[in-house]
């Protein structure tokens, strides 16, 4: 069920039982003209995707939700959208389980972290529809369980007695308002996500397209690109695998 701030906000819900992927649900209800901001959660994916097209372990008792929103910006501005979502998730989190940051933070540019595991991802793509350019914004939390055997840690929910519903409903909720903040400017929201970041003033590697960036991480940039101090200066990077540290070796 939504929470009545969604609902205020114009927000409809599509809850499915098993999908292929939540943001092939949501790329339909774009291309069919939905003129509302509509959630769609399901119970289980077949196929479920994060970026860049891996695999995305989907079993039950996680959520997996996307939300299509129709015409949200212009198309150059949706990355901010992702700080929107990160944020969102953040404080979602935080209101079920009590965790505050640094156990609890967001990463670059779209992971949220427990402990240092990756709790949750958040995936953008952009989408065409019959009011123009439509954005899908997916979100995949492990509450009951997380996936084993994975290359990057993961980390799950399972210890917090935290139901899936609950989390979805405060995810709507605090989506609605930080979406009323980001309408307000983007500034607002980059303060919100630097405030919950994990690695400012930390050692990363940056893996790019092409090519491996090493340096201190100071912050995003006022349209949300990472700024990398190196040994040559200043870099801003628009886009690439983020990694902490040696134990850190593996794709967010």
């Amino acid at each position: 069920m939504l929470a009545p701030e969604a609902l205020a906000a114009g927000h409809c819900l599509i809850h499915r039982a098993a999908v292929l992927s939540t943001m092939d649900e949501g790329r339909a209800v774009v291309a069919a003209g939905s003129p509302s901001p509509v959630w769609i959660v399901a119970d289980e994916q077949l196929s479920g995707r994060g970026r860049h097209g891996r695999v995305w372990t989907s079993p039950p008792g996680n959520l997996y939700a996307t939300l299509a929103l129709p015409n949200p910006c212009e198309p150059e501005r949706a990355p901010e959208i992702g700080f929107v979502a990160g944020i969102a998730l953040h404080s979602a989190v935080a209101e079920v389980t009590g965790l505050a940051p640094p156990d609890l933070a967001v990463k670059w540019p779209n992971d949220l972290l427990l402990c240092g595991g990756k709790l949750a991802g958040v995936l953008l793509e952009g989408s065409t529809g019959a009011h123009g350019f439509g954005l899908l914004v997916g979100f995949g939390v492990n509450i009951a369980s997380a996936p084993s055997g994975t290359p990057y840690p993961a980390a799950s929910l399972s210890d917090f007695a935290v139901e899936r519903d609950a989390l979805f409903a405060a995810l709507a909720r605090n989506w609605a308002a930080e979406w009323a903040r980001w309408r307000s400017g983007f500034d607002m929201t980059r303060s919100a996500w630097l405030a919950v970041a994990a690695g400012i003033g930390r050692e990363v590697t940056i893996r790019p397209p092409s090519g491996e960036l090493r340096g201190v991480m100071s912050g995003i940039d006022a349209r949300g690109r990472l700024r990398l101090v190196t040994a040559a200066g200043e870099r801003i990077v628009d886009a690439g695998d983020l990694y902490f540290g040696a134990g850190d070796i593996a794709p967010s």
